[in-house]
């Protein structure tokens, strides 16, 4: 699988641009805050319908813009399909394949796998469990895309139920309790149904990842203690125990409506919903200890990776292989950990790199290099290619063709990559 063409409007620090990229290595090269970032950043969007930085879709909107437009040619197998999609600052996303519009935007996924590693990944085992939950999502996204249609509609619901919550108690206090508690219980049936679809999809995903995860850290850190995962439910152990997948739907359906009976006091007291999906967790362990708070910085870097290589097994595993994208990664990484990714993407049908410096990238790595500088015209900076060549004894290609297409506006100091 490859992403052939890739065209750009209004997204992120790129007004316009078009790019035809090929199986193989590309590696873009410029300094921080260039827009290079925001060409995986797109793919990956088109990919996971999520971006890797940012949880809302309005940031990825050019300052001043209503809304971006994606378009990615995608072949896999000697098959090609056009995704197009237009995500609006405000209101809904419109998608389109092949240029006939789809009734809704996750149609597409499932189009363009990929698995993106970026400095960010640290905070999957570092950071807070909405981190781990981002990570299971885009993966349930890209192999179950159905489900990831239930989550939208369960997060539709929790947002619903959680604005009854917060008004709740004071309606009780007004004499109102027979209506709010009515209203809750429908909200309570619809929010234990889709929250139990969320969450076997995650535990089947999660049940087939965590060997690769096992094998890739076991590979990267040999001398570490053993790396596992595993799924941690807020309604308990009773759903952590369940295999996941469509079968096991009804059972946490089950535990769920009764977790939500259990703590309804408590949850109208507080103005918040504490039971679901949403508050789930991802299990890190290295042998016996949580890997947050445990892990040394090689031993979180070496579970951040593996995460992701295994993410690509799985995807590999379920029959695709997926576009491989390395954001900016070698610069965080040692000398054994970088020539480590190298040899793994290494057989990858494409593969996507940034980097802030060439010299940042393995000398193992050869393919085509595109250069992003910026220009800065009435005090807005403009990004566009200044260079397109071969590296690694292949001939040099004039890039000049190619500085009008890949011209891109960016606020100053707005941070983009």
């Amino acid at each position: 699988m490859f992403v052939r063409e890739l065209r750009l409007h209004d997204f992120r620090s790129w007004p316009n641009a078009e790019f035809t990229l090929e199986p193989g290595t590309t590696i873009f090269v410029g300094r921080n805050g260039f827009g290079k970032t925001n060409l995986l950043e797109s793919m990956f969007y088109l990919a996971t319908l999520r971006s890797h930085r940012v949880s809302a879709d309005a940031p990825l909107v050019r300052s001043g813009a209503d809304a971006a437009r994606v378009t990615a040619t995608v072949e896999n197998d000697g098959r090609e399909l056009t995704v197009d999609l237009t995500i609006a600052s405000h209101g809904a996303n419109k998608a389109a394949i092949n240029t006939r519009p789809v009734r809704r935007t996750r149609e597409v996924l499932g189009i363009l796998r990929a698995v993106l590693f970026a400095p960010e990944d640290l905070a999957l085992v570092r950071g807070e469990p909405g981190e781990r939950r981002r990570f299971i999502d885009e993966l349930v996204a890209q192999l179950r895309p159905l489900a990831a249609g239930a989550k939208a509609d369960y997060d539709r619901v929790l947002r619903q139920r959680s604005a009854l919550l917060k008004t709740a108690g004071a309606a009780l206090r007004r004499g109102q309790g027979d209506s709010v508690m009515s209203t809750l219980d429908v909200w309570d049936d619809q929010l234990a149904d889709l929250g139990a679809q969320v969450t076997a999809a995650r535990l089947a995903v999660i049940d087939q990842l965590a060997p690769y995860v096992s094998e890739a850290y076991a590979a990267i850190a040999p001398h570490s203690r053993p790396a596992h995962i595993s799924y941690r439910s807020a309604a308990g152990e009773e759903v952590d125990a369940c295999t996941g997948g469509d079968d096991r739907i009804d059972a946490i359906r089950d535990v769920l409506s009764r977790r939500l009976v259990e703590v309804r006091d408590k949850e109208i007291d507080r103005g918040m919903c504490l039971v679901g999906p949403h508050r789930d967790d991802l299990y890190l362990g290295l042998g016996d200890e949580p890997a947050k708070g445990f892990a040394s910085h090689g031993e979180s870097w070496s579970f951040a990776l593996s995460l992701r290589l295994g993410s690509v097994e799985l995807l590999r595993a379920d029959g695709v292989e997926p576009v491989i994208m390395l954001d900016d990664v070698f610069a965080e990484l040692d000398v054994t950990r970088r020539r480590l990714l190298a040899e793994f993407t290494a057989s990858a049908d494409q593969l996507l790199i940034t980097a802030a410096v060439a010299e940042d990238i393995p000398e193992s790595i050869v393919g085509r290099r595109i250069s992003v500088g910026v220009s800065e015209d009435d005090g807005t900076r403009r990004s566009l290619v200044v260079d397109d060549e071969r590296i690694g004894g292949c001939d040099h290609t004039d890039g000049s063709e190619h500085t009008d297409e890949g011209e891109l506006t960016a606020t100053e100091g707005d941070g983009d990559d």
